[in-house]
């Protein structure tokens, strides 16, 4: 009987790598999730100036939002499955330039429509950097050591992801106005490609390539029209209404399309549906998505919050921010510290969630008159919890997978982070809408006073601009309505809270190596064919 061959290493083993050539191809590393990060948070507090310029409606200014989402939350999976088939780097590299000319067109764009366009492209990109980037490190890091570094990846999320509104409001406060906010990642993205280039080297996989592109189409499909039902229903139609059922009937038959030929037909499937049958990646994968509700919710609507209940102007508005990216930055460094010397990762995944929990229900108590002292001290509480959080659920998933899954387990949890994060800030934006239309209506019929502007149309008003009288309605208005929808994101928060209390804490790895060894017979003989090459 002939003895089957060895299966090849797949993965250099950590030691091979200095801690100083680790840092250096890093660098690259945390300057395209910087990149990916700023460009969904940067154009926060330039929308009115832009949808103004460009005389958009309410509909294009949660599309400018929305649109981005959409490209990134579908295509994460298929980004995560191509790093299993192709070079790690190369794929990073063309994330890169895919999201250097989605910005350009956006910078150059004369109408609404092509800008939504080029922040579709933008997503695309943008969906590619979040997967691959903790797919790498992964690649070139053993999950004992991954803590380590994984904390400046969150830190550098959170700066980014906190911080971007911030820049967005200095920038369209300068001369550059705001074309300037989609030029502001240029730099970053091309310093990543030649970084990556020069100090990123890891060995190439190459094997039979089978992609499935049905199960693709069907997923992207099923999934961006859930996201388009859940983005425009409330506001362009009612949630129960002919249009809500067809888009929903539609969305859940493509998932569920999407689903048989993940499970029956394609041999290399986007989302390998085994992966599931793991207790830790059901439970992270279930509080990824729960979590993302929590993180771009409160990222987008404290932003909001500041500028329309408290008169801020949009830089004020960044500022605020310091006390969460604070938060999330000293919670990322130091968790990630401590699990790599430890090996021990649960206590901070439930110590996080508790807090997440926390910080929003003390952010669900504020209004309008709420000192903002206090408000800085509920949003660094939330900062904490969410910097425990998040790297570490990836973490969690990628110590119990093969490193033949490990780029399609990854980008599973990005995946459904990122699908949360769009239905909550889609819901919680129609909750907001709703509850202020209310709230001002009130406030008028109280005031026994009729508005000074078209009360009808989905526009907001310059607060600021407003008779005295007037601007006490609508920021006691939006004051009130915030604390609403944090305490509708508590639940969602209990959720994930609930599931990473349930999942069973494996000591972390010492090696890739050991990953390999737990590779299924199946996984194992596929690998056999293998051929690995060294990456230029």
């Amino acid at each position: 009987m002939t003895q089957a061959p060895p299966t090849p290493r797949l993965v250099e083993e950590p030691g091979e790598m200095s801690h100083r050539q680790i840092l250096e191809a890093l660098s690259g590393l945390l300057l395209a999730m910087f990149v990916a990060m700023l460009s969904s948070t940067v154009v926060t507090n330039a929308l009115p100036t832009i949808v103004s310029d460009l005389h958009g409606s309410q509909t294009g200014y949660t599309w400018v939002v929305v649109a981005t989402m959409l490209a990134m939350t579908a295509t994460t999976p298929i980004w995560g499955k191509l790093s299993d088939l192709f070079s790690k780097k190369m794929l990073v590299q063309l994330a890169l330039v895919i999201y250097i000319g989605g910005s350009l067109i956006a910078a150059f764009a004369p109408s609404m429509g092509i800008l939504i366009s080029a922040r579709v492209v933008q997503g695309l990109g943008v969906g590619g950097l979040t997967a691959l980037v903790q797919v790498v490190i992964a690649t070139m890091i053993s999950p004992r050591e991954r803590g380590r570094y994984s904390g400046y990846l969150g830190a550098t999320f959170a700066l980014a992801t906190v911080s971007g509104p911030l820049i967005g409001g200095l920038i369209v406060d300068s001369p550059f106005g705001w074309r300037g906010c989609f030029f502001v990642g240029l730099p970053f993205a091309l310093a990543a490609f030649v970084l990556l280039q020069k100090t990123l080297h890891l060995p190439v996989v190459t094997r039979p390539v089978r992609i499935d592109y049905l199960g693709a189409t069907l997923l992207v499909g099923g999934v961006s029209t859930l996201l388009v039902w859940v983005s425009l229903a409330g506001n362009d139609y009612d949630w129960l209404s002919p249009v809500s059922a067809a888009l929903v009937a539609l969305g859940a038959v493509l998932v569920a399309a999407a689903v048989y030929v993940e499970a029956r037909v394609a041999p290399e499937p986007i989302i390998p549906l085994r992966l599931f049958r793991d207790r830790t990646m059901t439970l992270a994968t279930i509080a990824s998505a729960m979590v993302g509700v929590a993180m771009f919710g409160s990222t987008v609507y404290l932003s909001q919050y500041f500028q329309t209940a408290r008169g801020m102007t949009p830089t004020e508005a960044g500022l605020m921010s310091i006390a969460m990216v604070g938060g999330l930055f000293v919670s990322s460094l130091v968790s990630g510290r401590i699990i790599s010397d430890s090996g021990r990762w649960k206590r901070f995944l439930v110590g996080g969630m508790v807090l997440v929990v926390v910080g929003l229900g003390l952010l669900s108590t504020i209004d309008e008159t709420t000192s903002l002292v206090v408000i800085g001290v509920f949003m660094a509480v939330l900062g904490v919890g969410l910097g425990a959080t998040m790297q570490n659920l990836v973490l969690s998933v990628q110590n119990n997978v093969t490193m033949a899954d490990m780029g399609a387990a990854s980008s599973v949890v990005a995946f459904f982070r990122t699908m949360g994060g769009s239905i909550g800030v889609s819901v919680l934006g129609a909750l907001l809408s709703h509850q202020v239309a209310q709230q001002v209506a009130a406030g008028y019929v109280a005031a026994q006073r009729p508005p000074t502007f078209d009360a009808g149309s989905h526009a907001v008003p310059d607060v600021a601009a407003l008779p005295g009288w007037e601007q006490a309605i609508w920021e006691a208005a939006f004051g009130e309505s915030f604390g609403h929808i944090f305490l509708v994101a508590t639940p969602f928060a209990v959720v994930a809270l609930i599931c990473v209390m349930l999942i069973r804490e494996v000591p972390l790895r010492t090696s890739n190596l050991e990953a390999e060894c737990e590779a299924s017979p199946e996984v194992a003989a596929e690998l056999h064919h293998a051929v690995v090459r060294s990456e230029a």
